[in-house]
């Protein structure tokens, strides 16, 4: 966890001035870097009128110091404890009301972290900002279509050709916002993210991205969307959101990258405050939306929410599947499977469901793997465990055996000790039935070897 660099800008920004007392504000986004770990950026900026002024014979100037530590959640394992001196030569009093801007970057491999960030004057070390910050790793670069950070910009150029930028990356000139602070001195907000793994969905329609401006009271206030091609694996989204049509108040940027074929989604939030005296509040234009509409189920059709419960009634409790069937509208059945999915998430704090896209990822996987006949995947036994369970420990296979039809031993180490599932192809057409299991709950036949018998 060594690998990091620098990065210093001076640039005009948006702040609150407050003599002598500091006005330091962060920010930080995740991108892809491997499938082990992730690039992290912190963003920074100092406003000068909050740091000491020091006078000498040769030059004038301000200085902040900037203080990075993060440390592993579980283990209070130091990972990083980084400071800079970051300075600027005054030579015009004029441009004391600017703020320093700059950028660090860390590559953090997966895990849950604390970051404490601390802005002071360097030259008054009581007149300093502490921020703590609990941030989880999860590697973007994986199997599975990801959607990084949003990083919020006071500005980008498309196609730069200023490379030697600090904050140059994929052709563009991102400069960030790190107060997050947009309207009146700020008009136009603009905004940077990266998609991963387009391509490792199986079926080829594009995928859809909703942009979703969202104010304090959960209602929506501006809402787009794009087609996605599938064309290339990778790709840079950026956008602009006119801040200075909004009222004061705090919003939400949200981002939902959906394949409804896949019933697959991700989605990507930021918040940011506007400041707009001038502009008088009415929600003559706005909706109120349920949380559902900023999810993929939000995207689904009534056909395809049917299908996608059908296959989570594998997870399902009895109760939970005779409310569904009781339900007459497409509302209530989008409704009622998002709170299903929810209810499951075992990390609710973040914007990503594993829980659900590893079920839902077993489901297309069995689909490719278990299908007969005709009969898709999931509808299998081996389907059925499979998304259940997951991929087992060990799989004996004996196709061809001269005393018995073809049948497998899935054995799964790291439930109840060590638990077995057998499949026999008592038909001959690869449609393996479950014979027998010596997992709590499932089938058991302890004389299972009778009916693969060949007489």
């Amino acid at each position: 966890m060594n690998k990091f660099f620098l990065s210093l800008s001076f640039l005009s920004c948006l702040t609150f001035i407050f003599p002598q007392k500091i006005n330091f504000e962060f920010d930080y986004a995740q991108f892809g870097y491997d499938s082990l770990s992730n690039y992290v950026e912190f963003y920074y900026s100092f406003n000068q009128v909050g740091l000491t002024y020091v006078d000498t014979d040769t030059s004038d100037f301000v200085q902040g110091l900037l203080q990075i530590e993060i440390n592993d959640s579980i283990s209070s394992a130091n990972i990083i404890d980084k400071h800079w001196i970051i300075s600027n030569e005054i030579t015009d009093s004029a441009n004391l009301d600017r703020s320093l801007i700059g950028m660090v970057g860390f590559v953090i491999d997966k895990g849950s972290y604390i970051v404490n960030i601390t802005g002071s004057d360097f030259n008054n070390p009581l007149n300093k900002k502490t921020i703590n910050e609990k941030i989880y790793i999860d590697p973007f670069l994986n199997s599975n279509t990801a959607l990084s950070d949003v990083q919020l910009a006071s500005n980008i150029v498309p196609n730069s050709e200023n490379t030697s930028s600090i904050f140059y990356k994929n052709t563009f000139e991102v400069t960030p916002l790190p107060a997050s602070v947009a309207g009146e001195m700020q008009p136009v907000m603009f905004y940077y993210t990266e998609l991963y793994n387009l391509q490792g969905e199986a079926n080829d329609t594009d995928m859809r991205l909703d942009e979703m401006i969202i104010n304090s009271r959960g209602q929506l206030v501006s809402s787009k969307s794009k087609k996605i091609s599938k064309s290339v694996d990778t790709r840079v989204e950026v956008g602009l959101v006119k801040t200075y049509k909004f009222p004061t108040d705090t919003y939400t940027l949200l981002l939902n990258l959906i394949d409804s074929v896949a019933n697959y989604g991700v989605s990507s939030s930021k918040r940011f405050f506007v400041y707009n005296p001038s502009i008088v509040s009415t929600d003559t234009f706005q909706t109120t939306i349920s949380p559902v509409l900023s999810t993929t189920f939000g995207a689904m059709s009534e056909e395809e929410i049917d299908d996608l419960f059908n296959k989570s009634k594998y997870v399902a409790t009895v109760p939970e599947i005779d409310r569904y069937e009781a339900l007459s509208t497409e509302d209530a059945k989008r409704e009622f499977i998002y709170n299903f999915w929810k209810a499951r998430d075992e990390n609710p704090s973040d914007d990503r469901n594993e829980n659900y896209l590893n079920y839902v990822k077993r489901v297309n996987e069995s689909d490719a793997r278990f299908a007969s006949l005709g009969k898709k995947g999931w509808k299998t036994d081996r389907g059925r465990v499979y998304i259940v369970y997951g991929e087992p420990s060990e799989i004996q296979r004996y196709p061809n055996q001269t005393d018995a039809r073809p049948y497998e031993i899935w054995r799964y180490e790291s439930i109840e000790g060590g638990v077995e599932f057998i499949f026999g192809d008592l038909t001959g057409f690869t449609d393996y039935q479950l014979l027998h299991s010596t997992k709590r709950g499932e089938l058991r036949d302890d004389y299972w070897q009778r009916r693969i018998a060949i007489q």
